[in-house]
């Protein structure tokens, strides 16, 4: 298999075995939760010019960083039509006028002419509930484009906008997982999946967000129905702090509640989180298409 690729931002992500790093450390500030459109182009670049020929699974960091899987996936444009399965505790599909942020990016690429759909597992946020509802881009809903498949979150508002239909509502992780591998049994489908591991219950691992109730075994259930047909695939959600120079990108933190994060502890969970990512590296081998 091609060695793991870690675009690292921001220190969080541990040695992984012959793992290509590629130093961004310098763009943390500009690109970190969001940015705009022609900021985002740079970065791409700059990436674009440090990448091997091949390579695996693709290590972002911080879940705040997840708008560079967008670029990740648009590399695969080139193959036939194929599917994107995202886990992840939020939708990744809300309105940021700004240009394109942590999560926002779903829209994006569910208006990729080679994805024929994209499903995001797992949500158990209120992004998803009545109140944000407005919040959320609808087109890629109602064209078929994108599923939501949440955990105990009241998602009755769909009806009254015409997007019931790209819902699926589940009880419990498990009944969820339940229904994905049964969808999944006999697909020949590409697939690329991207994973955040904000879907995760902290009693797993702890990240930088906001958290769901998915269990490693849950997970686990999730990688392997897509064996044989991964295409690529790449993670986040490991856990680092930082503190904003920018003013706007500081409130829009605030107002996300994240957490402050002593050394001690920080140093816990990032130790958490490396033994983790050894699991699902290993998974996600095992189930990438040869």
């Amino acid at each position: 298999m091609p060695a793991p690729l870690v675009l690292d931002f921001d220190r969080s992500v541990g040695a992984l075995p012959d793992a290509r790093v590629v130093d961004l450390a310098d763009w943390q500030e500009a690109i970190r939760f969001g940015c705009t459109l022609r900021r985002f182009r740079e970065v791409v670049r700059a990436i674009e010019a440090q990448l091997p020929a091949s390579y695996g699974t693709v290590f972002l960091g911080s879940g705040d960083y997840h708008h560079l899987s967008w670029p990740l996936i648009e590399r695969r444009a080139a193959q036939a039509p194929f599917e994107v399965v995202v886990f992840d505790n939020h939708p990744d599909n809300m309105r940021f006028p700004f240009g394109v942020h942590c999560g926002s990016w779903v829209r994006k690429v569910a208006l990729l002419p080679q994805v024929a759909r994209v499903r995001v597992l797992g949500i158990s946020s209120a992004d998803v509930s009545a109140a944000h509802a407005w919040e959320n881009y609808l087109t890629p809903l109602r064209r078929g484009k994108l599923e939501y498949w949440t955990v105990g979150v009241d998602t009755g508002w769909s009806r009254r906008f015409g997007v019931q239909s790209a819902f699926r509502d589940f009880d419990t992780p498990a009944a969820l997982l339940d229904r994905f591998v049964e969808e999944q049994r006999g697909s020949t489908v590409p697939t690329y999946l991207s994973i955040d591991k904000d879907v995760l219950s902290p009693e797993v691992a702890h990240t930088n967000w906001d958290q769901g109730r998915m269990l490693e075994a849950d997970l686990v259930r999730g990688i392997e129905a897509l064996d044989g047909r991964l295409i690529g695939s790449d993670i986040t959600g490991d856990v680092s702090a930082y503190r904003y120079r920018t003013w706007w990108k500081r409130k829009l933190s605030a107002l996300d509640e994240q957490p402050e994060i002593d050394a001690a502890q920080l140093a816990e969970w990032q130790g958490q989180q490396h033994a983790l990512n050894l699991r699902l590296l290993q998974r996600i081998d095992a189930a990438t298409r040869r």
